[in-house]
């Protein structure tokens, strides 16, 4: 196990090595920011003091080795909107961003093993095929467009519940959440279900895929011979081989999740990294930029470690050595 822990950590580095230089480089090519920062009307001393301020008068290898430098120590730089450390800002945001995704991820897995059970169970029958049809309009419908229309009917013409913002938070160990209050959880159920709907409908299909399938092994067959109730053979033999598989995939989810909330946070106003990561790349905001897909690779490194461990765990004909399962 130790060894298989260091080879990821290893990969991990590597990952946020290469990342780092794709991403520098790419921004670097962009274009400068100081063009969308500075006003038209501003003067050449001024634009050379910004510039010399921001250190974008070095070349970009310097510049490069400059912030790796400074990130070993866990300065990902200043921001050139705010003024305030990188990593200050996407901590700040990050705990909003991760109460959206982990409600997005239990209401995938409440909505969408149940269904998918139910399809699995029968799937010629006519409730199973209206299953999958909801499915094939989760995968196929734009997040985008799914957001404005839940915005537009339970928002504005039937008055439910609010369009945007967060609503009030309870601070729990200096952690700020939100489904804790009422007026909090109302903000969260639409921007949560809005990000939950593809992963639903993955979850469906998954699950009544697993259940197709090990409902024609012959251990199930044998239990029903052996006259044990449905019940039974579906708690035990059925949902828990099923479950297996599911694990690895949503914990890969759930690494989505965090990462790409960026457009259900846009559209809902919803105060996360995502929201806070598409206001930096419109004025080009570098530091921000890096810091937050930085931490964004390292969640992911961290979050595939734990699906690969707890399936070593759920399952115990896997086992994690040297790097290989």
């Amino acid at each position: 196990m130790s060894s298989y822990l260091l080879s990821r950590a290893f990969q991990a580095v590597v990952t946020l090595f290469v990342m780092s230089v794709l991403v520098f480089v790419g921004l670097y090519l962009v274009g400068n920011p100081v063009d969308v920062l500075l006003s038209p009307s501003a003067t050449p001393a001024e634009r050379l003091e910004i510039i010399q301020s921001f250190g974008l008068d070095r070349p970009v290898w310097e510049q490069y080795f400059l912030f790796v430098s400074r990130a070993l120590t866990g300065d990902l730089g200043n921001s050139f909107v705010f003024n305030q450390p990188a990593l200050d800002l996407i901590l700040h945001r990050m705990p909003a961003t991760m109460e959206l995704a982990f409600t997005a991820l239990v209401m995938a897995l409440v909505i969408g093993i149940p269904l998918g059970i139910r399809a699995g169970l029968k799937p010629e029958g006519l409730i199973s095929k209206s299953i999958m049809t909801f499915s094939i309009l989760g995968f196929s419908l734009p997040t985008f467009w799914i957001g404005l229309i839940m915005i537009m009917v339970f928002s504005v013409q039937l008055g439910w519940l609010p369009a945007s913002g967060r609503g009030d938070t309870v601070s729990i160990l200096g952690v700020p959440l939100s489904f804790l209050t009422l007026d909090g959880l109302s903000h969260l159920i639409l921007p949560a279900f809005n990000l939950a709907l593809f992963k639903i409908s993955l979850v469906i299909r998954l699950t009544r895929a697993g259940v197709m399938e090990i409902m024609q092994l012959d251990f199930v067959r044998f239990a029903r011979a052996k006259g044990i109730p449905e019940s039974r053979i579906l708690r035990v033999h059925v949902l828990k081989n099923t479950l297996i598989p599911l694990i690895t995939v949503i914990g890969l989810e759930l690494g989505s999740l965090i990462a790409f909330a960026v457009v259900t946070e846009t559209i809902f106003a919803w105060p996360g990294m995502g929201k806070l990561i598409i206001d930096a790349i419109s004025v080009l905001d570098r530091p921000v930029i890096l810091a937050y897909l930085m931490i964004t690779v390292i969640m992911f490194s961290i979050i595939n470690l734990l699906v690969d461990i707890l399936y070593s765990l759920v399952d115990p004909r896997v086992r994690l050595e040297g790097g290989s399962r």
